[in-house]
């Protein structure tokens, strides 16, 4: 079988196991989890993150070194930041419309004197955008900080494409570590069925029947918001500005938007996205490589359609209702704060926490939703990162024909 085949059946046994053990078994359920299918699966996961900051810099430096041209970069980068903005303002737009046409706080009893929820402090957009310019690299590096890492990386590969020849030894270092770590992902990726199956089975039996009962209005409007976004936004992104078939796109980038289910992490899913825009899409690799890393810290279409619903859910939970203005200032706030907490752990509840503070809404009513978040996460994750991936198709696109461009390259 295909991989693509072999990780759906692993995802799909792994749903069935999971719910079937916590249904029937739940004890036995806990010592599996704990012995057999939580070790299993951060085996895989600790495998994909072990290869993302070697990957993310090596490429860097090799596409910003071929590329050559500062204005090239700032343009493709206005591109990139263009459509994820746009795209996400979208995003919280049809989460809010669905939410108000289902009204899914509506549609069962929720005891909202027992909830309570701790707001994390989010750091201002001034001081994100200050901390994009590491003061140690290397402490960078080993943090794994993605923003820190892209700005220094295009740095050095600016030096190389300056010096030139002078450092030629230098920048074919660097194309090797570029090939070997996209070798070692293709390794990596062997193991990816046995992890996804762990991943999943670990994940679902975790939330138990009861909880996803009580949510499931919530979760059908998430899920269904979602699917629009997926099938409507990003389907019209690829036909009219990639001008590239959505059914093959997906068809290639289905190993990826399965890692990216499994493991809930865009970081994570990034070794293997790019991997797949490079080798089988046939993205140049100086656009992959620039534009998916940024995607993966800054793009949270997924995350903000959940911020849309999450903000309507529990406002009709509490008993409130939202002016048209009100509304407005969700979908402007969210945009925000998709840029001012992307390098922040949790990114997505410090942004519904903001959210929810820019209408008054009642922030303790977070808990209502965090307890099935897990599942929702996996599935806004997977739109997270086809939301990068339609960027690089767009950005590559419309980089054809332009000077110094990098479609040579490939």
């Amino acid at each position: 079988m295909k991989l693509a085949t072999k990780i759906l059946w692993a995802l799909g046994l792994g749903a069935i196991v999971g719910i079937g053990l916590n249904l029937a078994a739940p004890s036995f359920f806990t010592e599996a989890d704990r012995f057999f299918f939580t070790p299993l699966g951060t085996i895989f996961l600790n495998l994909i993150k072990m290869l993302i900051v070697p990957l993310v810099f090596f490429s860097i430096v090799v596409g910003v070194a071929n590329i050559g041209d500062p204005k090239a970069l700032g343009r493709m980068g206005s591109k990139a930041m263009l459509f994820f903005l746009t795209t996400t303002a979208i995003a919280i737009t049809i989460g809010i419309t669905l939410a108000v046409i289902f009204q899914p706080g509506n549609k069962g009893e929720f005891d909202v004197q027992e909830v309570s929820y701790e707001a994390a402090e989010a750091p201002p957009v001034s001081e994100t955008l200050l901390g994009i310019i590491p003061a140690n690299p290397i402490n960078a590096l080993a943090s794994g900080d993605m923003l820190q890492i892209i700005f220094f990386a295009i740095f050095v590969g600016l030096g190389i494409s300056y010096l030139g020849t002078k450092l030629d030894l230098v920048k074919r270092f660097m194309e090797q570590g570029n090939e070997l770590m996209m070798f070692l992902v293709t390794l990596v990726m062997k193991f990816a069925p046995y992890g996804t199956f762990a991943l999943i089975a670990s994940a679902v039996g975790k939330q138990g029947f009861d909880a996803l009962q009580a949510m499931f209005w919530y979760m059908m409007v998430v899920l269904l918001a979602l699917l629009v976004h997926f099938l409507f936004v990003y389907g019209s992104a690829l036909k009219i500005l990639a001008k590239r078939n959505p059914v093959d796109i997906i068809k290639a980038y289905l190993p990826a938007m399965t890692v990216a289910f499994s493991t809930s992490s865009s970081s994570a899913t990034l070794p293997v996205s790019m991997e797949i825009a490079q080798n089988k899409l046939k993205v140049p690799k100086g656009i992959s490589s620039f534009v998916q890393p940024l995607g993966a810290t800054i793009n949270m279409d997924g995350t903000a359609i959940m911020q849309g619903v999450a903000t309507i859910f529990i406002a009709q939970v509490y008993g409130i209702d939202l002016s048209l203005s009100q509304m407005i200032i969700v979908v402007m706030t969210a945009v925000l704060a998709s840029i001012g907490t992307a390098a922040v752990p949790g990114a997505g509840m410090i942004m519904l926490a903001m959210v929810l503070e820019s209408v008054g809404l009642p922030v303790e009513g977070i808990a209502l939703i965090i307890g099935i978040d897990r599942l929702l996460d996996m599935t806004r994750t997977m739109i997270n990162c086809f939301g990068d991936l339609t960027c690089t198709l767009f950005v590559a696109e419309s980089e054809k024909g332009k000077k110094k461009t990098v479609v040579a390259e490939q």
